[in-house]
C-alpha cells in the first residue's frame, strides 16, 4: 500500500494509535503546549476576546476546537474567559470536532465535572458537519497528523514515492500528477507531501460564512528537503528510517508525525481568498496574544510560590530552543 494509507491506518485505523485513549504529557509518549501550561489556553482566550472586541466576530460566535483530545484546551479557554470577560459566557457557543466516540464521552464528562450545566458543549463527528455563520476555530497539532506521502528525487531526477510492503518502506516511480506538481511548486526533492490540506480548507470555507482560525504546529515555511517523519514512544524519538526500529512492533502503539510545510498549508487557504493574517513562532505569537499580561495578573493575585511555578510552566511554551521556536502559529481570516 502507499505510505499515506499506512500512515492513516497507524493513527486512525481499527487498531490505530488514536483508536484507544492515550495519555498526553509526562506519562504518555509526548508533550503538547496544552499539557505544559493552562496559560496556553489563556493566551488564546485573550486573543479571542480581542477578536470580538474589534468587531470581527460577534459576541454569539461559536468557539470550535478541532482535535481536542480530552478537552483540556477548550476548557482552559473557557476558564480564562470567565476571568477576563465573564459576560461573554452568556452568549458564546462551544463545540468540538471529534470523530471518536470514546473521546466525545471523555470530553463531555470533563466539561460536566468542570462546569456543571453552565456550559453547553456541542459535538461534531466531522468538520464537514460544522455549519455556522461565524466561528473562532482553534487547532493544536492536527496538520502533522494528516496522512502524507514520502518522496524523493533519485539521481536520474525521477520522483520516487513511498509504499509499504510487509512493514518495510520501499520506493517506486511516482506517476501521481498531484504529487509531482506539489514537489515542483514547493521545490521538494526529499521529504513529506501532506494530503488533505486543500480539502480541509475548502470545507471550512464552504460551511462557515466568517471565521478566524488559529492553528499551532511544528514545522517551517519552507521544506528542509530531508525526511522529518518520526515516531514518538515514551518520549523517545525514532526517525522513520532508523535501522534500530521495527515498524510492525511500533505500528499503532506509538505516535507518528512529521514537520508541517506551512507554505503548502497557507496556500491551501489563501487560494480560496482566505487571508493569512499571521505566521510566526509560538513564542512571538503567545507574547502578542498577551501571555505576559496574564502572568502579571496572576502575580497580583496569588502567593509568590504559585506565581513562580506557573511562570516556569510558561517558560516551556516560550523557550526559544524548545517549543517557543520549534512550533509555529498560522492565523487565517475569512471575512
Amino acid at each position: 500500500m502507499l505510505f499515506n494509507q499506512y500512515f492513516n491506518d497507524w493513527l486512525y485505523g481499527k487498531n490505530g494509535y488514536y483508536s484507544t485513549y492515550k495519555t498526553i504529557g509526562k506519562e504518555g509518549d509526548f508533550f503538547t503546549a496544552v499539557s505544559a501550561s493552562q496559560f496556553f489556553g489563556g493566551s488564546i482566550a485573550k486573543k479571542l476576546i480581542k477578536t470580538i472586541e474589534s468587531d470581527f466576530l460577534p459576541e454569539n460566535t461559536t468557539i470550535i476546537e478541532i482535535g481536542a483530545h480530552h478537552g483540556y484546551l477548550l476548557a482552559d479557554i473557557i476558564q480564562f474567559i470567565f476571568t477576563l470577560k465573564p459576560e461573554l459566557l452568556k452568549t458564546l457557543k462551544f463545540a468540538i470536532v471529534e470523530k471518536f466516540d470514546y473521546l466525545q464521552t471523555a470530553q463531555k464528562e470533563y466539561f460536566e465535572q468542570s462546569f456543571g450545566d453552565e456550559i453547553n458543549l456541542i459535538h461534531y463527528d466531522d468538520v464537514k458537519d460544522v455549519k455556522t455563520s461565524s466561528a473562532f476555530i482553534i487547532a493544536n497539532e492536527i496538520f502533522d497528523a494528516f496522512s502524507c506521502d514520502l518522496v524523493y528525487t533519485n539521481k536520474d531526477e525521477e520522483l520516487q514515492v513511498s509504499t509499504v510492503v510487509d512493514d518495510i518502506i520501499e520506493f517506486k516511480n511516482c506517476t501521481d500528477k498531484r504529487l509531482i506538481d506539489l514537489c515542483e511548486k514547493y521545490k521538494i526533492t526529499k521529504g513529506e507531501i501532506a494530503l488533505g490540506y486543500e480539502e480541509f480548507a475548502s470545507i471550512l470555507n464552504k460551511n462557515i460564512d466568517k471565521f478566524e482560525f488559529v492553528t499551532f504546529d511544528y514545522g517551517e515555511k519552507y521544506p528542509r528537503n530531508d525526511f522529518s517523519c518520526r515516531i514518538y514512544e515514551k518520549h523517545n524519538v525514532y526517525p522513520i528510517f532508523d535501522e534500530n526500529i521495527k515498524l510492525n512492533e511500533l505500528f499503532g502503539k506509538s505516535d507518528i508525525t512529521y514537520d508541517v510545510n506551512f507554505s503548502h498549508l497557507i496556500d491551501s487557504f489563501t487560494s480560496l481568498g482566505i487571508e493569512n493574517t499571521l505566521f510566526d513562532t509560538q513564542l512571538k505569537a503567545l507574547v502578542d496574544f498577551g501571555i505576559i499580561e496574564l502572568l502579571e495578573i496572576l502575580h497580583n493575585n496569588v502567593p509568590e510560590d504559585i506565581y513562580l511555578r506557573e511562570t516556569n510552566k510558561v517558560k516551556t511554551l516560550l523557550e526559544p530552543t524548545g517549543m517557543g521556536d520549534r512550533f509555529k502559529v498560522a492565523i487565517f481570516r475569512k471575512n
